[in-house]
């Protein structure tokens, strides 16, 4: 019992400290703001693609290539794309939105009114657990339960934060800044393809001159294809990596989150289990030792 004793002293203390001098909640504001950051770059990034498909919607590439007429359409193209990016707006709006409650938050539960409240039930604890009476070991429990609902309520957003943090950086951050670079590359093949946009209108010329010309527009033609076929591969290219933003972003600020305020949850609730069963064994020992 006395090495219970001691160990919860020491935990206790811990967060103590923890809560009052604030490392956890600085280290955590800073990568909030990071995160946050990071998703508004990437939605900018998405926004600017959209901005640049809406106005190539209407650009056609019109040319006669050995006097046939072929008409490019450039929308056609990108159509699902920008489908696409509607709904990855939509998802980085809630994305964006997370992150900022998470420094809302956090910003609230390291009041310091809320580190006072819980050393005095740190204090409080404390000195139930190691007053040698049993009647003071029977307020050990809802001594304990009070001291757990505050630790939770000072350091779970805290936690969520350095947790999801970590895992994004491992697994998340390189993926993501893979992604975001190839829609720059995509935003810049489309603004290519519209500035290559143009209409050929007949005028008076010689039989030579009109050969050349069709000559002319038969290569360009030929050069304008391949740019469509690039600039085809290059939507389906980000098609697949806004799913993949879309992912990480769903992950990084709701899944994520969620699963380490359970972990954080259960842990306390496994904690307060066993305390209690501990703390009312010794109380009922101490009474029979009586």
């Amino acid at each position: 019992m006395l090495k219970k004793r001691l160990l919860w002293t020491a935990i206790i203390v811990l967060a103590v400290v923890g809560a009052v001098t604030g490392h956890i909640d600085r280290a955590s504001e800073e990568q909030a703001e990071d995160a946050l950051k990071n998703a508004l770059v990437t939605f900018a990034v998405a926004r600017t693609l959209n901005g640049v498909i809406s106005a190539a919607q209407g650009t056609e590439v019109a040319l006669e290539p050995g006097g046939v007429g072929v008409v490019l359409s450039v929308g056609e193209v990108l159509d699902p794309v920008n489908d696409l990016i509607e709904r990855f707006s939509a998802v980085m709006l809630i994305a964006a939105s997370s992150l900022g409650l998470q420094t809302l938050l956090l910003n609230i539960t390291s009041w310091w009114g809320v580190s006072a409240f819980l050393f005095a039930a740190a204090a409080g604890f404390l000195v139930v657990i190691w007053t040698p009476r049993s009647t003071a070991a029977r307020y050990a429990g809802p001594a304990l339960r009070v001291l757990l609902i505050l630790l939770f309520v000072r350091f779970a957003i805290p936690v969520l934060i350095v947790g999801t943090t970590l895992i994004s950086d491992a697994f998340l951050a390189p993926e993501q800044e893979a992604a975001t670079a190839m829609l720059r590359d995509t935003t810049q093949d489309i603004e290519r393809i519209s500035d290559e946009a143009q209409t050929v209108s007949p005028d008076d010329q010689s039989f030579m001159d009109r050969l050349g010309e069709m000559i002319d527009e038969s290569l360009d033609y030929m050069r304008v294809g391949d740019r469509m076929k690039e600039l085809k591969e290059s939507a389906s290219n980000a098609a697949e990596h806004i799913v993949s933003l879309i992912a990480i972003f769903v992950l990084q600020t709701i899944l994520l989150p969620l699963l380490f305020v359970w972990l954080f949850m259960a842990g306390l609730k496994g904690i307060a289990s066993r305390s209690a069963r501990l703390f009312e064994g010794g109380s009922g020992a101490g009474t029979g030792g009586r």
